[in-house]
């Protein structure tokens, strides 16, 4: 699988453009702010159908403009694709898919499979746990679309469920309901992450063994209050009627997955608190690389990489091991000089594009 055209039209600065990459290494070079995060957002976008830099769909339309319009073409090994977004100011956006419209993002997600690895990434190994929860759960979507519906529905009925206990005199009956609802869903979601961490495990064991020359571990661990005894459903049904006293004193639900958390070790220790900037950044590196290792087994085809202004934060090891590792997977690297990646640059097929204020010119 790879990417390739894409056609932006009043998409953040670019008021029309029209791009071709090669199933490369494509490059995109210019100063800070011209707008080749730009692109890598607007394939980003096309991938899950939202930004990683905003909630606000708004804030991709070109200022003064009413509409934004993304158009990707996809080759793919059976049936190409071709995404069609058009996203409007009052928050709204249509989705076609090879002119069939979509009803449900849901039949987005999988269709063009991202991993992206941006600066803002670091906010996996540095902030809260609902960071590291959304990580899981984007990639797991991605991968799994009965995972999609179900961490769809319960986030529903866990609104749901809050919302009683906020006004708890009225309806105090619903907990039984939601309680029985939340526990079917959450032993789903906990199993699939469990899975997929087994699978982070094995791959970035030897990622990160790689980079480091051998001289560090890594291990994921799943932070839970549950035992994770076999019965994961009868656990949580359990908890969630122990706790429920607590819950209505808090108007919160306070046990279940979105409660959860993602442990990133190094050597054994916890690298949020006791990693240095490199580690955490190899962390992340590792975290990525393992990522796109996981879709390749269970997808077949490799996702299009987005690198975005990394390597410069990175030392000469860690970018050798980048560039050296995507000699088989479409990539797209935006960087202030091209020279800064010539020498370690290990693919024979690539494109170099100059980005200036909006504009994009072949170098």
């Amino acid at each position: 699988m790879y990417v390739k055209y894409l056609n932006l039209i009043n998409f953040r600065n670019y008021k029309e453009l029209n791009l071709e990459f090669c199933n490369g290494t494509n490059i995109f070079v210019g100063d800070n702010a011209q707008g080749k995060t730009n692109i890598l957002e607007a394939l980003y976008y096309t991938s899950i159908g939202k930004s990683h830099r905003t909630n606000k769909d708004k804030e991709l339309i070109k200022w003064n403009e009413e509409e934004a319009y993304i158009k990707t073409y996809i080759a793919k090994e059976r049936l190409d694709k071709k995404i069609q977004i058009k996203i409007f100011k009052e928050g709204k956006k249509g989705i076609n898919i090879n002119s069939i419209k979509i009803t449900k993002l849901q039949e987005l997600v999988g269709v063009l499979n991202v991993v992206m690895f941006s600066p803002e990434d670091l906010s996996i190994i540095k902030d809260s746990p609902s960071h590291r929860r959304k990580f899981l759960d984007i990639e797991l979507c991605k991968l799994n679309s009965r995972y999609y519906y179900s961490l769809s529905m319960y986030k529903k009925v866990l609104n749901e469920r809050n919302m009683v206990l906020k006004r708890y005199n009225s309806n105090p009956d619903m907990l039984d309901i939601y309680d029985v609802q939340l526990s079917e869903l959450g032993a789903y979601i906990v199993r699939e992450r469990l899975s997929y961490i087994k699978m982070l495990n094995h791959h970035g064991s030897g990622i990160h063994k790689d980079i480091t020359q051998n001289r560090e571990s890594i291990e994921f661990k799943y932070i839970t209050a549950l035992k994770l005894v076999e019965d994961v459903k009868g656990e949580i049904y359990s908890s969630l009627i122990n706790n429920r006293k607590r819950d209505i004193e808090r108007k919160v639900t306070s046990v279940g997955p979105h409660r959860d958390d993602l442990s990133i070790l190094i050597n054994g220790m916890d690298v949020k608190i006791f990693g240095s900037q490199g580690q955490q950044r190899t962390s992340v590196l590792s975290i990525k690389f393992a990522s796109l290792y996981i879709i390749k087994e269970l997808t077949g085809e490799y996702p299009l990489l987005l690198l975005d202004d990394v390597l410069s934060e990175l030392d000469t090891k860690r970018q050798e091991y980048i560039l050296s590792s995507i000699k088989n997977v479409q990539t797209l690297i935006t960087c202030t000089g091209f020279n800064d990646i010539k020498g370690n640059l290990k693919s024979e097929v690539f494109k170099i594009f100059k980005v200036n204020n909006g504009t994009i010119e072949e170098g």
